[in-house]
């Protein structure tokens, strides 16, 4: 199995009721994932509110987060933006050391066009030697990178391997499974969605759910890539009031007050992000023992 089939988790970045980046509660997070049996972790995507951390605070979290790893699961760093140059700048400073690959959003506000969005990942393809994958999320960049831009830049850019699609738009989904190279990795970018993406020929998700139940997910994600979606389905089904509640609020306020529940971490976020009311974390807790049972 190649190290990024299967489930990726998009880790939470754990804060103190100050505010400050919970290291102890990052450490607790990363080993519960490598105890959950995922297949790999992302540092610092948009799950980990890139947004609301300085230049100092994720080189730091990433600096831990590859520590604590210690090479026991491949390890990919989220870094983008919506300024080309200032992106490229960070990756050429990045310290590559534990990592195995770039996880870039497409730029979002801007709204480029798609010869803007190629320019955009040329320049980072050409910015590093580690492998790059992109990042199509439309309802966070107010853009979508069609399925002609991802196939485009799968062919021009052999460091280029893979995307994370969350479009939700099974159409594209289709056009890049047949026009894509043979080893370009399509990934699914949103959980509820990722059994049906796997039977298109998706090789696994880079998933939020994971944080909090990764051994259930994960394997829900293996049983679907052995071809066996019947023994896949039921847990997909199990699962999916919980994926559900775990977004109502917005991301990552639910996933946390699961996280707080399980005694991982905290449920604290940075404002603009509030933490998730007290009706939808006893929602999310009473669906926990539901699957736990």
């Amino acid at each position: 199995m190649n190290k990024f089939h299967g489930t990726g988790v998009a880790l939470v970045t754990p804060f103190n009721a100050d505010g400050s980046v919970d290291y102890d509660g990052l450490k607790k997070l990363i080993n519960y994932q490598i105890d959950g049996k995922v297949e790999y972790l992302v540092s610092l995507g948009t799950t980990g509110e890139t947004a609301t951390l300085n230049k100092d605070e994720k080189k730091k979290i990433w600096a831990f987060t590859a520590e604590i790893n210690n090479g026991r699961l491949p390890l990919i760093a989220g870094i983008g933006g919506n300024y080309t140059a200032e992106v490229t700048a960070a990756i050429k400073d990045f310290d590559s050391l534990g990592y195995d690959a770039i996880l870039s959003a497409s730029p979002y506000y801007n709204k480029p066009t798609q010869e803007g969005i190629y320019q955009h990942y040329k320049a980072i393809s050409e910015s590093t030697d580690l492998p790059v994958l992109l990042y199509n999320v439309p309802g966070r960049t107010a853009s979508n990178v069609s399925a002609e831009t991802t196939c485009r830049l799968a062919t021009d850019f052999k460091n280029i391997i893979g995307t994370k699609e969350a479009s939700g738009n099974f159409d594209q989904f289709n056009q890049i499974m047949r026009d894509k190279p043979a080893d370009f990795m399509l990934i699914s970018g949103d959980d509820p969605v990722a059994l049906p993406m796997i039977s298109l020929g998706a090789v696994g998700v880079i998933s939020v759910v994971g944080n909090a139940i990764p051994l259930v997910f994960s394997e829900m994600i293996r049983l679907c890539l052995k071809g066996d979606f019947k023994a896949a389905q039921v847990l997909h089904l199990k699962t999916v009031e919980f994926t559900r509640l775990a977004f109502e609020e917005g991301n990552p306020a639910g996933i946390k007050a699961a996280l707080k529940h399980f005694g991982v971490c905290g449920d604290e976020v940075r404002l603009p992000l509030v933490a998730a009311s007290d009706r939808l974390t006893q929602l999310i807790s009473a669906q926990i023992q539901l699957i736990n049972s």
